[in-house]
């Protein structure tokens, strides 16, 4: 069965796109650079946590509409899925997105569809349709490129990729219809049409909205500390107001979206970007503070009680019932009080993850039995049911135990 469609890139965004469309009797060729990864799907499992994607990769694989390969081959559309890290102070970095164009470049035909899906700083698809006319000129006019976000939640990829809308943004007008017919064939929620320019903005935009909401919540969370005021209740009040809607406080902002797609407009537009940046700050800024929090805690006891405490440290995931631990604030939080932990016995835990290759594991239960600080870092739902005692101190930085 020939592919019609290649998507490269079969992480998080990548797989759960592949193995959609391939559920929908539409062929697919997954492109990753790791051999695991692709023997694993091969095989019609997965290599990440994500509900009900298990039954929709294995279906998909044994139906014949998935397959995996470490090089993409011809096919009629091509998604590119690819992760957009950093360089340098913050810089975007698109070299993964261009590595991805280049291998398709001598694959492209007459009429086929070229669409980004990963986040990328504003004016990249029409980088990326240079880089292709360039090499080859005789093209021009006769394929379509688009830029079409994702704007999914780990937790619920499955069910939002069918369900929510999507910004369509093609390089013209042709592109734009060629994306929307495109997407029609397994999306049902509403398809905006729009330019490349606007929807590459659009999807930075959301992310840089939902970061600045974050930061006022967690900027009352410092001055809540300070002034001796229980912050879950007072955003809980606050709310009662009808036009006011703060979000929860946590120990910063991780993931690979919220975290990192303001800094792709704060480089390219720093002095029209203040408050975005100074959002950034902020909920960077969250867990420096939370883990300061831990180590004022663990002194505090050993001087109470002249000896070191033992501390759980609960959570290490972004965000909660996850296994994905990308630019996760709980990660730096740890890194900081382990530099700093001197002969206390320190518990790590995340019960969404086999094994870690730098921190060693605990059950969340035995941690919680043999630590004297309890530092909440993820609200996960394991967590919601513990029971502490007196004598434990608790440190409740996400609202487990509103």
């Amino acid at each position: 069965m020939n592919p019609k469609v290649v998507t490269i890139g079969l992480g998080y965004i990548g797989l759960p796109t592949s193995a959609l469309i391939a559920n929908n009797q539409i062929p697919v060729h997954g492109v990753d650079i790791s051999q695991h990864v692709v023997d694993t799907i091969n095989a019609g499992k997965i290599h990440i946590v994500e509900p009900d994607l298990d039954k929709a990769v294995a279906k998909a694989v044994e139906d014949g509409y998935l397959k995996a390969g470490v090089k993409p081959i011809v096919a009629d559309t091509y998604l590119i899925v690819v992760p957009t890290p950093f360089k340098g102070n913050h810089e975007p970095d698109i070299s993964y997105v261009q590595a991805a164009t280049e291998g398709i470049i001598p694959l492209l035909k007459e009429g086929d569809l070229y669409i980004i899906e990963s986040t990328s700083p504003i004016g990249t698809t029409e980088k990326m349709m240079d880089l292709i006319f360039t090499v080859r000129p005789e093209l021009k006019d006769k394929i379509y490129l688009a830029y079409c976000p994702e704007r999914v939640l780990p937790g619920n990829v499955m069910h939002e990729l069918v369900y929510n809308d999507r910004v369509i943004g093609g390089v013209n007008d042709s592109s734009t219809e060629k994306a929307l017919a495109f997407y029609g064939q397994f999306v049902k929620g509403e398809l905006h049409p729009t330019n490349a320019r606007t929807a590459e903005m659009c999807k930075l935009t959301e992310n840089a909205s939902r970061d600045s909401q974050i930061a006022f919540a967690n900027e009352l969370s410092l001055i809540c500390d300070k002034a001796g005021i229980n912050v879950w209740e007072l955003i809980n009040l606050a709310n009662k107001h009808p036009r006011v809607n703060i979000l929860q406080p946590g120990c910063g902002v991780g993931g690979h979206c919220i975290a990192v797609d303001p800094y792709f407009i704060t480089a390219d537009y720093p002095m029209e970007s203040r408050m975005i940046a100074q959002a950034r700050e902020t909920n960077n800024y969250k867990s420096f503070w939370c883990a300061e929090k831990i180590k004022n805690t663990r002194l505090e006891f050993e001087l109470k009680h002249g000896r070191q405490p033992s501390i759980a440290l609960m959570g290490l995931a972004f965000k909660p019932n996850i296994d994905d631990l990308r630019e996760s604030p709980a990660i730096h939080i740890v890194e900081r009080v382990l530099q700093d932990a001197g002969d206390a016995d320190l518990y790590i835990v995340e019960p969404n993850v086999e094994e870690h290759k730098v921190f060693k594991l605990t059950e969340y239960t035995s941690a919680v039995e043999k630590a004297d600080i309890i530092a909440l870092l993820v609200a996960h739902d394991e967590f919601k049911s513990l029971k502490f005692t007196e004598n434990q101190v608790v440190l409740d930085f996400c609202g487990v135990k509103i």
